[in-house]
C-alpha cells in the first residue's frame, strides 16, 4: 500500500498529447512520489465526487468545517506531474471518505484486477479473499487531505479533463487536429 497523510503535493496530471494522453494521480512527501495511471472520466468523477462530498461536509457542519467554500487562489498548482512517472498500477476501484474526528478527506485508489473463476459464485468468492488479503491484495494509493488540500486538487483535475481537444459545435465529440468525421454533418469531414 503506498499512504500519504497530508502530502506535500496532490495531483492529477497527464503526459501526452491532447487526443492521446495518459492520465495519472501523483503524490509527493519527503521525497518519494507515486504515480498512479486511471481513465480520464475517472479523474472527472473523482473530482466532482470530491466537490460533492466537501459541499455536503461544509452544509451538515453548518459552515464550521475547515473546508473552503471554493479553492483558494495560493493552492493553484499548474506544475506538471513530478517526472519521471512511473506507473506502479493502473487503477481500477476508487473510494472517499470524510473522516470528521481528523478533518480529513480519505481517497483511495486501488489496482485493476482481472480475476478468473468458473462460476459467478467462485467470482465473487475470490473477490472476496482478494480484498480480505492485506498483505498480498491488490495494490492501493491511500492519500489523506484537509478540506483545502481536496478542494485544490479537484479544481486542477477538472482543469486538466477539461484541457483536452476542443469539442465540435456540431456534435460536442472531441476534434481531431487531423480532421473530424462528424455525425451530424451525415459523415463528411469538418476542419478543426
Amino acid at each position: 500500500m503506498f499512504f500519504y497523510d497530508a502530502p506535500d503535493r496532490f495531483v492529477a496530471g497527464t503526459v501526452g498529447l491532447p487526443g492521446r494522453r495518459s492520465f495519472y494521480l501523483q503524490a509527493t512527501a519527503a521525497g518519494r512520489t507515486t504515480s498512479v495511471a486511471l481513465e480520464k472520466t475517472q479523474v472527472a468523477a473523482l473530482a466532482e465526487r470530491i466537490d460533492e462530498l466537501l459541499d455536503e461536509v461544509v452544509r451538515r457542519s453548518g459552515g464550521n468545517a475547515p473546508v473552503p467554500a471554493v479553492s483558494p487562489a495560493e493552492m493553484s498548482d499548474t506544475a506538471p506531474l513530478e517526472s519521471p512517472v512511473e506507473e506502479e498500477f493502473r487503477v481500477g476501484t476508487m473510494a472517499l471518505a470524510w473522516d470528521g474526528e481528523d478533518q480529513r478527506m480519505i481517497i483511495e485508489a486501488q489496482a485493476l484486477v482481472e480475476l478468473e473463476a468458473d462460476s459467478d459464485e467462485d467470482l465473487a468468492d475470490a473477490e472476496e479473499r482478494l480484498l480480505q488479503d492485506d498483505e498480498n491484495g491488490p495494490p492501493m494509493l491511500r492519500v489523506r487531505l484537509t478540506g483545502t488540500m481536496a478542494r485544490a486538487f479537484a479544481k486542477r483535475a477538472l482543469e486538466v479533463v477539461n484541457a483536452g481537444r476542443p469539442p465540435c459545435p456540431l456534435c460536442s465529440l472531441p476534434l481531431d487536429p487531423e480532421g473530424h468525421v462528424c455525425p451530424r454533418q451525415n459523415g463528411y469531414r469538418r476542419d478543426a
